[in-house]
């Protein structure tokens, strides 16, 4: 086999697992080149795990997208990483792939590599891939978990795939075909990637509450990958930092952790219904007499109040309802109107591990 590199250092975000289970592939195959490799979590890496690679290096970053852009915790673990300064780099990410009959349909990236990649070439590393992985949507706040068979037959397809890409990454070849065949549809998605980050992210965190099946097991707070649970007024509170990775959701072993669904709609219609015209004449009335009725400065300010306006009502929203998730009738009526809560609205697993490789756990 050709090699390019002596050494693989694999870092990736992952909730649910996909992201980590295409690491451990890519480092399968790094390990039958006979390259010494070392594979982690973002959220456990240190500098001193690495302290015997000598020769060259080739580092690979894989994530999990979130909003059509890459976690801010990743994100901003990219910011501050320092490691082998000047080594070749690859970013990969998994996006929420579908399968319609026999037809693998592919999700998009938006900013998930794009942005990530621009972060290392300023900071003086060289980019030699880009590769999107379609392993299934595992966003169960939007759509049931998919269908074991129709899992394990995409997770088929992309092993296969991810070979192939490890094949030519690791001998050297730019590989970046692949990231850019979807690029427009890509493009015009980054406005909601940017959404995302900036104000739907923070909504998102405070949409997950712990029904009366939950007996304060403390799984969710222990696994969490960002340490965004912590328990309150005896039972879960979720943080702005959530990353809204599905990890406890999925993985509650009660299937305790719900999103309140009615909650959020009780929410977006107190806020389109009420507090959006409230704020619209105020801002007509306030641009009036400061800006000349100037329409630009209505939209400017207009936007950023009523988004600032929302999140203040998740906020407050949220910690009443944490509050009030305390009594027994309050807890029964949201779990039964949140989506999550029913059978059919099945829950996210990856399969298990056929190739088990030393060191390797089955954990997300």
């Amino acid at each position: 086999m050709e090699n390019k590199y002596d050494n693989l250092l694999m870092i990736y975000y992952s909730g649910t697992g996909n992201s980590k289970r295409i690491s451990e592939w890519i480092v399968q195959n790094a390990i039958k080149r006979g390259m010494k490799t070392h594979i982690s979590s973002f959220n456990t890496f240190e500098v001193s795990n690495i302290s015997s690679f000598e020769g060259k290096t080739l580092i690979g970053f894989f994530s999990a997208t979130h909003g059509f852009n890459m976690p801010h915790s990743m994100l901003n673990f990219l910011v501050h990483f320092k490691a082998l300064k000047g080594s070749d780099v690859f970013i990969g990410n998994t996006r929420a792939g579908m399968k319609l009959w026999k037809l693998f349909l592919p999700g998009l990236s938006g900013l998930a590599m794009y942005f990530p990649s621009l972060i290392m070439l300023f900071k003086g590393y060289s980019i030699k891939a880009m590769y999107p992985v379609d392993l299934p949507s595992n966003w169960i706040s939007i759509h049931p978990g998919l269908r074991s068979k129709v899992i394990n037959s995409m997770y088929e397809r992309c092993n296969r795939l991810t070979n192939w890409f490890a094949d030519e990454v690791l001998a050297g070849r730019p590989v970046f075909l692949k990231s850019f065949i979807l690029l427009p549809l890509d493009m015009l998605v980054a406005p909601l990637a940017l959404g995302y980050y900036f104000i739907g992210r923070f909504i998102i965190a405070k949409t997950f509450v712990a029904n009366y099946n939950c007996n304060n097991c403390g799984i969710c707070v222990e696994q969490c990958p960002t340490k965004s649970i912590i328990i309150s007024g005896n039972q879960p509170y979720w943080k702005f930092t959530c990353e809204s990775c599905m990890h406890c959701m999925n993985y509650c072993p009660k299937r305790a952790i719900e999103t309140a669904h009615a909650f959020v709609f009780l929410l977006l219609f107190l806020s389109t219904a009420f507090i959006n015209p409230f704020l619209s004449s105020k801002v007509t009335e306030l641009v009036a007499n400061v800006f000349s009725g100037s329409g630009l400065a209505y939209e400017t300010l207009y936007f950023a109040v009523k988004w600032l306006m929302i999140m203040l009502v998740f906020f407050s929203g949220y910690k009443l309802l944490h509050y009030l998730m305390q009594f027994p009738l309050i807890n029964k009526l949201i779990t039964y109107t949140s989506l999550t809560t029913w059978k059919f609205w099945r829950r996210y697993k990856i399969p298990k591990k056929q190739n088990h490789v030393p060191g390797f756990g089955n954990e997300a």
